[in-house]
């Protein structure tokens, strides 16, 4: 049976060859979008497993860029019992390098206390090096940065080379690679040196990480940096009239507010009211696996968004059989008539048609994830500093899996159509 179908779909290699392509161009392009999730956990995960600290921050705030801190709290988080190191960072983004304007990728300074961050065991800059050196004693105060491979390649700089941030000559000592796009963004410094490049108050930090201790337990150290700041005198954070959808020309910010819009309160953490919270603790502390919860919501929520737009493809491609199959059909009535006739049942006649749509999905899957993976690799190694998408193999195997289920689906009218005519019936209309 499989030989005859096999020879039904070339005797129509046209039509057979088109539905095939309409198919394959539909997995592929569900292939493509999930990609995009799968990029996103791909990252995520690739982030949060170099950084297993604590970072505190200001409640509120979506992201650490638009939190502001006491820098004297440092003092009070480094004397609590299960405390390795406490390393104080600032945040601003870059508006111009070797005078061009940076809109997309988004590029930031970072500056760290390098009296302590030297300390971090769990140092996920110093660990990635890979030209130069990392900043040392010698680079506090001082216009000294590294910077990622990302940026190194867009500017051709090489440790020893100067480059022009934000109208300030800075020396490039060394260059590093994480493969994350959430960490490979960022010109790292002194601390106080960001400071005077962005004028930032020597008084406000944006964050605290924090490296727990040896032994320590991460969850029994977030509640009690918690209680420590409980009822200080610091508002959570608000976002301003300016930071909106609708109005923001910051694509960044437009991503800070839809993330925290959609992941506010991670599982297993009900955020208590506004109201409350600001009367009892002003910051909010955050480990690994609390980041990585609130992703994995959000990319929850993009695959059912990216699950709408593919079925609007899979659709057009399972009409597109359907209609095949039932010019099929209409074009072989003597044929079905003859074979009935010779002692072929219903259940034959169903069997050989959805055989026959079956390959077509099924040539039409592997053609589809076949091009759906080699797009996410061309898109990787073109666009590698701005988007990463990864199709993993679950989904490639699923890709292919949900191809023939829409094949045989698409078959199973057309194949109970052929199956009810009789054969003096199907030799008639013959």
């Amino acid at each position: 049976m499989f030989r005859f179908a096999w020879n039904n779909l070339k005797g129509r290699l046209l039509r057979s060859v088109l539905s095939t392509l309409g198919l394959a161009v539909a997995i592929a392009g569900m292939v493509g979008l999930f990609s995009i999730a799968g990029g996103i956990d791909n990252m995520v995960s690739t982030t949060f497993d170099q950084i297993p600290g604590l970072l505190v921050q200001q409640r509120g705030a979506p992201v650490p860029l638009f939190s502001h801190l006491p820098a004297t709290w440092r003092d009070e988080i480094a004397a609590l019992p299960g405390v390795h190191v406490v390393d104080s960072q600032v945040m601003s983004r870059v508006n111009v390098i070797d005078g061009k304007t940076i809109i997309s990728p988004p590029r930031f300074l970072a500056g760290s206390d390098l009296q302590v961050s030297l300390e971090v065991e769990s140092s996920v800059y110093r660990r990635n090096m890979v030209a130069g050196r990392f900043l040392t004693h010698a680079d506090e105060g001082q216009f000294t940065c590294i910077i990622s491979e990302n940026i190194a390649q867009e500017f051709n700089k090489q440790p020893g080379d100067t480059m022009i941030v934000d109208r300030k000559p800075i020396e490039v000592v060394g260059i590093y690679r994480t493969g994350s796009l959430m960490l490979d963004g960022n010109i790292v410094m002194d601390l106080n040196s960001v400071r005077q490049l962005t004028r930032m108050s020597p008084a406000t930090v944006n964050c605290f990480y924090v490296e727990p201790a040896s032994g320590a337990v991460p969850e029994e150290l977030d509640e009690q940096i918690e209680k420590l700041f409980a009822n200080r005198n610091l508002d959570i954070w608000q976002p301003s009239g300016s930071f909106s959808l609708a109005t923001s020309n910051n694509p960044l910010q437009a991503l800070a507010q839809s993330i925290d819009a959609s992941l506010r309160g991670s599982p297993g953490r009900t955020p208590p009211p506004a109201d409350q919270v600001s009367e009892e603790s002003p910051v909010e502390v955050r480990t690994a696996e609390e980041w990585s919860a609130r992703f994995d919501e959000f990319s929850g929520d993009l695959d059912i968004f990216l699950g709408l737009i593919t079925t609007i493809g899979v659709s057009i491609a399972l009409l597109s059989i359907v209609n095949t199959m039932m010019m099929s059909i209409t074009e072989r009535t003597t044929e079905f008539g003859i074979l009935r006739a010779n002692g072929w049942g219903k259940s034959h006649i169903i069997r050989l048609v959805t055989l026959e749509s079956g390959l077509l999905g099924f040539a039409g899957g592997c053609l589809g994830v076949l091009l759906g993976w080699a797009a996410t690799l061309i898109v990787n190694r073109n666009l590698a500093d701005r988007i990463q998408l990864y199709a993993t193999p679950q989904l490639l195997l699923f890709g292919l899996l949900f191809s023939i289920a829409i094949g045989v689906l698409g078959g199973l009218y057309p194949a109970w159509r052929a199956a009810q005519l009789s054969p003096m019936e199907s030799i008639r209309r013959g």
